[in-house]
């Protein structure tokens, strides 16, 4: 079995240290199975065969991928790195291989079926929900840290299968899911109404995107269970 951990330049720089390296062996894999690749790979990862890719966490995707100019300054984008990924996710989509999506993961994917972002929530923030409370989504502290609750909205769903009802997550993101890509279902909802999670709408293997960190917090069995469910379709597809 193969999984790819498609990361940035600098994660891929501390290799065995990075977190989500850590929690996929923590979740029941071994090193040998595991391969993080950057954009600076995307030759050879072309000809490279995977049972499944994590995608992570890290610079914003550019707005010219969902036809918007950028806001302001906080936006930071690594061109070279939305051209390695969205082309690792067509890739990934044509073979029908398991996705798992964190952060930025869930967002690249989201413009990769058509969607749009929220630029920066601390500048425009989506219209309000009717008494829902204000949150905080880029949190300061400890990563590790829970700061508000996730709501499963479809029990059905791969994210159905990892908790039902609400559960304690993280928060260290200033984007977010602003129209939903065409293909995709929203399967969790944060109090304040942002999505959390999507996945696919038609019959997939797996596809689940979260915009926490469960990597930070692969300790709790809730979040390790995240790349557990990953990781056994992974271990499906390579057996096929």
């Amino acid at each position: 079995m193969r999984i790819l951990i498609s990361v940035g330049e600098k994660e891929k720089a501390r290799a065995e240290a990075s977190p989500y390296f850590q929690a996929m062996l923590q979740a029941g894999v071994v090193a040998e199975e595991l391969e993080l690749v950057a954009a600076g790979d995307s030759k050879r990862v072309a000809k490279v065969d995977f049972d499944g890719v994590l995608f992570t966490g890290g610079e914003d995707v550019d707005p010219a991928y969902y036809d918007e100019a950028q806001v302001n300054s906080s936006v930071k984008v690594n061109r070279a790195r939305d051209e390695f990924e969205l082309t690792l996710l067509k890739r990934a989509l044509r073979a029908r291989r398991p996705i798992l999506g964190i952060c930025r993961g869930v967002q690249m994917i989201n413009v990769g079926f058509g969607g749009s972002l929220y630029q920066d929530l601390g500048s425009a923030p989506p219209p309000p929900e009717s008494d829902a409370p204000v949150l905080e989504h880029k949190q300061g502290g400890s990563r590790s840290e829970d700061t508000h609750a996730v709501t499963v909205t479809d029990p059905a769903s791969n994210l159905g299968a990892v908790f039902t009802g609400s559960c304690r997550v993280n928060s260290l993101h200033h984007q977010a899911i602003k129209r939903l890509g065409h293909g995709l279902k929203v399967t969790a909802h944060a109090e304040d109404g942002l999505v959390e999670a999507i996945e696919s709408a038609a019959d997939y293997p797996f596809l689940l995107a979260v915009q926490w960190h469960p990597e930070e917090m692969a300790d709790r069995p809730v979040q390790r269970k995240i790349f557990e469910e990953f990781i056994a379709k992974c271990r499906e597809a390579a057996a096929r």
